[in-house]
């Protein structure tokens, strides 16, 4: 969806990496190692999206560290946009819609660090949850978006990596 908008791989990518969590941060030659792409490359595209006030530059001892503008007034569409091109919108929509007693779904894994791996992990916490209608559901939220998807179940997640709250019961009340 979004690969047909934005042509430029790169810019994707890096979209991606700052706006799936507005705690993504990176600097050129740690992302251009990460992405395998030139810092030619990446230097030009930060340069785009820094000057159209998508991400701002904070300079973090000797380095320039690139992040997403959060007072951008498109900031929150963005986010979706990215939530929705990675699929993970229809991720939380299918486990709530079918699931009943989820207090939690975080994404974990390379997704919560921004990076597009093609394996989704996510943790759904709650009581009685059903292991076998979450291994049909693999299937069918893989073949919805595209994407490998691989459930977590738990009663409770202790935080001791990065993460990524999509959902929690506490807040939509």
């Amino acid at each position: 969806m979004l690969g047909e908008l934005i042509t430029s791989k790169t810019r994707l990518r890096l979209l991606i990496k700052f706006f799936v969590s507005q705690a993504n941060r990176g600097y050129l030659n740690g992302l251009a190692t990460e992405m395998g792409e030139s810092t030619n490359a990446i230097r030009k595209e930060l340069n785009h999206l820094q000057g159209a006030g998508y991400l701002e530059k904070v300079k973090v001892d000797n380095k320039v560290e690139y992040k997403a503008n959060i007072k951008h007034p498109l900031f929150e569409v963005m986010q979706k946009v990215v939530f929705k091109h990675l699929g993970l919108e229809d991720v939380v929509e299918t486990v709530l819609e079918r699931m009943g007693d989820v207090d939690q779904i975080i994404l974990i894994g390379d997704y919560a660090k921004g990076n597009d791996s093609g394996l989704i992990e996510v943790f759904l916490i709650g009581q009685g949850l059903n292991m076998e209608y979450i291994a049909q559901l693999e299937d069918k939220i893989e073949d919805l978006i595209g994407r490998k998807v691989s459930f977590y179940l738990a009663s409770k997640f202790i935080a001791d990596r990065e993460h990524i709250v999509l959902f929690s019961a506490k807040e939509s009340k």
